[in-house]
C-alpha cells in the first residue's frame, strides 16, 4: 500500500508495516493481552487510516505512532493503548536524550564547558567530559525514577556531580597520619613509612592524588599540623620549609583525572602547639607567601587555618603569632582562610572540626563516632529557592508549602543515590577504600559492598539565592531591610528542620548545605527568567546570589556583612562561608584584617575568607592588581588574574559566564 516514510531526520526510508504490527504485539504483550492475529488487523484499520488522512502520499514515524494510539482506543485497546504509550514516552525520552549528547559532545570538542574551574582545556579533559555528558545522560534516562529527573531538568534542584551518580563518593578527610605512620599501597606497590620532611610531603602529595582519582570533590588533610609534625623531629627550618616548597609545588603541577585537573586539596592547621606542629604550620605558610618559581600566586592547597581561643586567638595565646603570621599570608595570597572552633555549633568538638575549601563540614554522626577523620559528603542538591519564592507570588503559607515539598523531593533523591552508592564494592574504589582511608572500610574485603562504611558520610540538601527569594518575597533581600533577614532565618531554620526530620526518620546524616554554586549559578536564573521573565532583583543578573549571602554587588560595609550573614552558619551543618572583598591586597593594613577576622569570631562564622584581586604578569614577573589589559611595565598581555571562586582560587579565564559576571559586579565592603 505504502513504499516509503519519512523518518524523524527528515530521510525518507522504505516503509516497512511489519514493524508496526510488532509494536503493537509488544505492547499488547505487556499488559497480558498477546495476540498476533489481533496486531495485524489492528496495523491494516493504521493503514487504511493513514491511507484516508494523507490521501496516499507520504507521512512520517509520528503520524503512524498517532494513528496506533488512535486505533488502539477507537477498538477497545485501551490497556494495550496506555502500554504503547508508555513505550512511545520512554523510546522519546531515550531519543532526545541521545541528540542532547551529541549537542554536548559537539560543544565540548570546541572547549570543556567551564562547569568547574579546576578543569583544564586540555585534550584528556575534552574526553573526560565527553564521557561526562554520556554519562549523565544514561543516569537521568535510565537509572533515577523519572519524577526526580524531570526536576533536575526543569530547574527545580540540581543533582550536582550527576556524571558520577552511581561511580562514587563526593569529599573525604583523609586521615593523613594513619597512612604516613602505617604505610600504603596505590595499586603499585606498598609505599613504606617515611622518615624525613621531604618524603612525608611527598607521600602526602601521591596521597591527595590517589584518593582524587577515586572520587569527584575534594581530598583534605583534617590535621595537617598534627599528622606530619612527627616528621619534623631534628630537623631545622631549612629542612621543614624546603619539604613544604615541594608539597605547594606538587599540588600545582602534579594532575589527577587523566591530566585533566590538580587535586582539589585542603590543608587545616593552626592548633597543634606542640614544637613541631608549630614547625609545620609556619613553613607550610612561609612556603605559601613565597609563592611559585616565579612568586606566582599559588592556586592549591586551600589552606584553612583553625581559629581557638587560648590556642591562638588572643596575645600570650602560644599560636597566636601563628595567626599572625596566618593572617599577613591571607593578606597577600588569599589563603589561608579561618575556621572558627569557638562558634556555637563548632565549640563542643574542641578543635576537631575539619572544613574544606569549598566550605564542606562533616563532624556530627548518627552511625558512628563524631569524628572528622575518615568522613565526608556522599552526595549534594540544591533546591531552586527564588523559584519557589516567584511561584508563591508573595503568599508565605504557600511558599513554605512549596519548600517542604520540593525538599522532601530532594530527600528522597539523595536516598535514591545512596542506595545505588552502597552497593558498590570496595574494588571499585581501591584506594579510598582499599587503603582504610575511609571510616571502618579497613574492616572490609575487596568484594564487600560499602554500605556499613558510608553509613558515616552526610547527604546534604543545598539551597541557592536566599538574596532573590527574598526580594521575590518583600521587595527587598536581607541586606537592605532588617524584616527581611528576620524571614531570611525563619526560612533557613526551617530548611534545617525538615532535613533534620529527614535524619530521623531515614537515621542518616542528612545535612543542610550552603551550596557552593558555581556552574549552577547560572544555569537556575536562566531558567527561570525564560519561564518568568526579568523580575527586577531576581531575575535581571546572570546568577542567582550564592547560599545566604548578601548581592555581591549591594554596597555594604565589612562588619555588616559579617553580622548579617554570621546568623545563618548555624543552620548549614553541612557547611558554610563568608567573604568580606578588599579593592586590592590589604598586606599594609593587617590590623584591620585582624579585626574583621576577631569580629567574626564574635558572631558565630564557622568558616570564613577575605577576598581581593591578584594579578601576576607572566613577561616581567609584576604582581599585584593591573586593571589594564597591557602590564603596565612590559607591555605584555600575558597575564594571570587569579580571583576567589566557590571557595578555592582559579584564574578567571577558566570562570564560566555566570561567574565572570558576577565577579565584575563584586563591591568591596568600606
Amino acid at each position: 500500500m505504502f513504499v516509503n516514510i519519512r523518518k524523524r531526520d527528515g530521510r525518507e526510508v522504505h516503509f516497512d508495516e511489519a514493524k508496526i504490527t510488532e509494536a503493537i504485539f509488544k505492547a499488547a504483550k505487556a499488559v497480558g493481552g498477546a495476540d498476533k492475529q489481533m496486531a495485524m488487523e489492528l496495523t491494516l484499520d493504521v493503514l487504511r487510516y493513514l491511507k484516508q488522512k494523507h490521501n496516499g502520499g507520504l507521512f512520517s514515524v509520528e503520524d503512524v505512532q498517532d494513528a496506533v494510539e488512535k486505533m488502539l482506543i477507537e477498538k477497545g485497546h485501551a490497556k494495550t493503548a496506555k502500554a504503547y504509550i508508555i513505550y512511545r514516552n520512554q523510546r522519546t525520552r531515550i531519543r532526545e536524550a541521545k541528540s542532547d549528547l551529541m549537542a554536548a559532545v559537539g560543544e565540548i570538542l570546541v572547549e570543556t564547558n567551564k562547569e568547574n574551574a579546576n578543569v583544564s582545556n586540555s585534550p584528556s579533559a575534552k574526553m573526560l567530559q565527553i564521557a561526562s555528558a554520556a554519562s549523565k545522560a544514561y543516569y537521568l534516562n535510565r537509572l533515577i525514577p523519572e519524577n526526580m529527573a524531570a526536576a533536575h531538568k526543569r530547574g527545580d534542584f540540581h543533582i550536582h556531580d550527576l556524571d558520577f551518580y552511581g561511580k562514587t563518593l563526593t569529599c573525604i578527610q583523609i586521615p593523613l597520619g594513619k597512612l604516613l605512620r602505617d604505610g600504603f599501597n596505590t595499586g603499585h606497590g606498598f609505599i613504606r613509612p617515611p622518615k624525613r620532611p621531604a618524603s612525608a610531603t611527598a607521600q602526602a602529595a601521591i596521597i591527595l592524588q590517589s584518593s582524587q582519582n577515586d572520587m569527584h570533590g575534594g581530598q583534605s588533610f583534617a590535621f595537617f599540623d598534627r599528622d606530619m609534625a612527627p616528621y619534623m623531629e631534628n630537623v631545622d627550618e631549612n629542612e621543614a620549609f624546603q619539604a613544604m616548597e615541594a608539597l605547594i609545588y606538587n599540588l600545582n603541577s602534579m594532575h589527577s583525572r587523566a591530566g585533566a585537573q590538580v587535586p582539589f586539596s585542603s590543608l587545616n592547621l593552626g592548633t597543634d602547639i606542640t614544637p613541631a606542629g608549630r614547625m609545620v604550620t609556619r613553613n607550610i605558610l612561609l612556603a605559601y607567601e613565597k609563592g611559585l618559581g616565579r612568586g606566582e600566586n599559588p592556586i592549591f592547597p586551600n589552606i584553612i587555618f583553625r581559629i581557638k581561643a587560648g590556642i591562638n586567638l588572643n596575645s600570650g595565646d602560644p599560636n597566636y603569632d601563628l595567626l599572625k603570621l596566618a593572617i599577613r599570608v591571607a593578606a597577600k595570597r588569599l589563603n589561608p582562610t579561618f575556621s572558627f572552633m569557638d562558634a556555637s555549633f563548632n565549640k563542643a568538638y574542641g578543635d576537631q572540626v575539619g572544613y574544606m575549601g569549598c566550605r564542606t563540614r562533616t563532624m556530627a554522626n548518627r552511625r558512628g563516632p563524631e569524628v572528622t577523620d575518615g568522613r565526608g559528603n556522599l552526595s549534594f542538591t540544591t533546591i531552586n529557592l527564588p523559584r519557589l519564592a516567584i511561584k508563591a507570588e508573595r503568599n508565605l503559607m504557600k511558599f513554605y508549602q512549596k519548600l517542604a515539598e520540593l525538599i522532601e523531593l530532594t530527600v528522597e533523591q539523595l536516598y535514591h543515590r545512596y542506595q545505588v552508592q552502597a552497593q558498590l564494592k570496595v574494588k571499585d574504589m581501591p584506594f579510598l577504600m582499599g587503603q582504610g582511608l575511609y571510616l571502618d572500610s579497613d574492616k572490609l574485603s575487596p568484594k564487600d559492598v560499602i554500605e556499613d562504611v558510608i553509613k558515616h558520610g552526610t547527604l546534604s540538601v543545598g539551597f541557592i539565592g536566599l538574596a532573590e527569594t527574598l526580594v521575590a518575597l518583600t521587595g527587598e533581600h536581607h541586606g537592605e531591610s532588617e524584616e527581611a533577614q528576620v524571614l531570611g532565618e525563619e526560612i533557613v531554620a526551617f530548611m534545617r528542620n525538615q532535613v533534620d526530620k529527614a535524619a530521623e526518620r531515614y537515621d542518616l546524616n542528612y545535612t543542610l548545605l550552603a551550596t557552593p554554586a558555581e556552574g549552577l549559578s547560572g544555569r537556575f536564573v536562566a531558567m527561570d527568567r525564560r519561564e518568568y521573565g526579568m523580575i527586577p532583583g531576581v531575575t535581571d543578573k546572570e546568577y542567582y546570589t550564592n547560599s545566604f549571602h548578601v548581592p555581591v554587588n549591594y554596597p555594604i560595609s565589612f562588619f555588616d556583612k559579617i553580622r548579617i550573614e554570621g546568623v545563618y552558619h548555624k543552620y548549614a551543618n553541612a557547611g558554610h562561608i563568608s567573604y568580606v572583598e578588599f579593592n586590592s591586597p590589604p598586606i599594609n593594613n593587617l590590623g584591620a584584617v585582624e579585626d574583621i577576622i576577631r569580629y567574626m569570631n564574635q558572631c558565630d562564622i564557622g568558616y570564613a575568607g577575605i577576598n581581593f584581586p591578584i594579578d601576576f604578569c607572566d613577561g616581567c614577573g609584576q604582581i599585584g592588581v593591573i586593571d589594564t589589559e597591557h602590564c603596565p611595565s612590559c607591555g605584555t598581555t600575558s597575564i594571570r588574574r587569579v580571583r576567589r571562586i566557590t571557595g578555592y582560587l582559579s584564574t578567571m579565564d577558566r570562570f564560566n559566564d555566570a561567574k565572570c559576571h558576577e565577579l565584575k559586579e563584586r563591591t568591596a565592603h568600606v
